[in-house]
């Protein structure tokens, strides 16, 4: 497939056949309901103006009001945020969530600017999103943005409309009222996943062996998990490089290391490896939990690995995918498994409208019914139409969202 676009509609055409979808429903949730592109003016430092172009997705409000991310990378295309909107819907539907698909995102290079010139880049955003608000549409964090950033479109958002609206927004700090655990929500939920995959393969954790693709947000959560329940992590990578111990990583001095310099290389005790290597490598888990296409049909052949849990977006093409399922590797989509952050982002949005703010131990418990409860209807429904998981998955969505979409007549 040439695009993450063309891999998500593919994989809903995959589901909706498996489930008989009336071809009228398919062919509406093959188009997002709402797409718009808009531009940014923002005064630079040095006295220039410049002009950033933005977009925001709907793919689909059957279900609810769409939300989340906001994604910001020089090379962004109006494709790649239509297929996260589309990735998005399914997610909330996979995790009982009473909302739509929503993406947006600026094509900018957050790096190369200050820290005014970016504040002023993400005011401008929620200046120009049309529409918004906790009933319409909520933006939330992704590539390139986090709690500062939402921080100040909380801030834009509440100065715009004279109220305090906490709902208004996800990913925010807990002092403006974001949910706690939500910086762990998606490695969290992906380990959850992985725990309960390695049980149904018969895996014993300590004696279970994996390799993690991206150590950032998602992929240090996940790390932590598995390495506190015994897991012997060989191999972990990062932009700049790949770190490999055949003995395993201690996870929490690499994260000591990484919290000092910023990157997981020269890590003491450790040998440098080619990233590109750490599909290939003799493991039970692999976990890409960086970006999207990195197996593809160039190197699914050579994995060795017996379960691949995708904590990133979309790290799979179509065509890497049909080759694992042919070897026999067990794949934990990652509409499933890295949905734990929509999952507490719907907890921070209930707590937002309610006011009332609850502890951690709640939003974790919550969380594992949640994406345990799906991860179990998932692996029913593989079984039950004879394909697989990710299929399932989506099947499992797909379901929800027409159900919804005939009770609303628009079928």
């Amino acid at each position: 497939m040439k695009d993450v676009w063309e891999t998500a509609r593919y994989y809903l055409k995959v589901a909706a056949e498996a489930i008989d979808l009336e071809p009228e429903i398919t062919e509406r949730l093959s188009t997002p309901m709402r797409f718009v592109e808009f531009t940014i003016p923002v005064r630079m430092d040095n006295g220039d103006k410049k002009l950033f172009i933005a977009y925001r997705s709907h793919h689909c409000d059957a279900l609810g009001p769409c939300k989340d991310g906001t994604r910001v990378k020089p090379d962004l295309t109006p494709e790649e945020i239509k297929a996260l909107s589309m990735f998005m819907s399914i997610k909330h539907a996979i995790g009982d969530i009473p909302a739509g698909g929503g993406k947006g995102g600026i094509k900018a290079d957050p790096y190369s600017m200050s820290k005014g010139e970016y504040e002023r880049l993400i005011r401008g955003f929620i200046r120009r999103l049309v529409p918004k608000g906790a009933m319409i549409d909520v933006p939330g964090a992704d590539i390139g943005t986090g709690e500062e950033q939402m921080a100040w479109m909380l801030d834009e958002y509440e100065q715009i409309t004279g109220m305090h609206s906490p709902a208004a927004i996800n990913d925010k700090p807990v002092a403006l009222g974001g949910s706690k655990g939500g910086y762990e929500a998606t490695g969290r939920g992906v380990a959850l996943c992985t725990f309960e995959a390695c049980k149904d393969l018969g895996f014993e954790f300590d004696k279970t062996t994996v390799a993690i693709q991206g150590f950032g947000q998602v992929g240090s959560v996940t790390a932590k998990m598995l390495f506190e329940k015994g897991f012997k992590i060989l191999c972990v990578s990062d932009i700049y490089g790949a770190i490999y111990d055949p003995k395993g990583i201690n996870i929490t001095n690499l994260l000591e290391y990484v919290k000092k310099t910023g990157k997981v290389v020269e890590f003491p005790g450790a040998q440098s490896i080619d990233s590109r290597k750490i599909f290939e490598l003799d493991v039970d888990v692999l976990i890409p939990a960086a970006v999207q296409d990195v197996i593809t049909e160039d190197n699914a052949d050579r994995i060795k690995a017996k379960l691949v849990v995708e904590a990133a977006n979309g790290p799979t093409t179509p065509e890497a995918d049909a080759i694992l399922s042919r070897k026999g590797i067990r794949l934990i989509p990652d509409v499933l498994a890295n949905s734990g952050g929509a999952i507490v982002c719907h907890f921070e949005r209930i707590q937002g409208l309610s006011n009332d703010w609850w502890e951690e131990e709640k939003v974790y418990q919550m969380l594992e019914k949640r994406i345990l409860g799906a991860y179990k209807e998932i692996s029913s429904i593989a079984q039950e139409l004879k394909v697989t998981r990710r299929t399932a998955a989506w099947a499992y969505a797909l379901r929800k969202i027409a159900e919804a979409m005939r009770l609303r007549g628009w079928s």
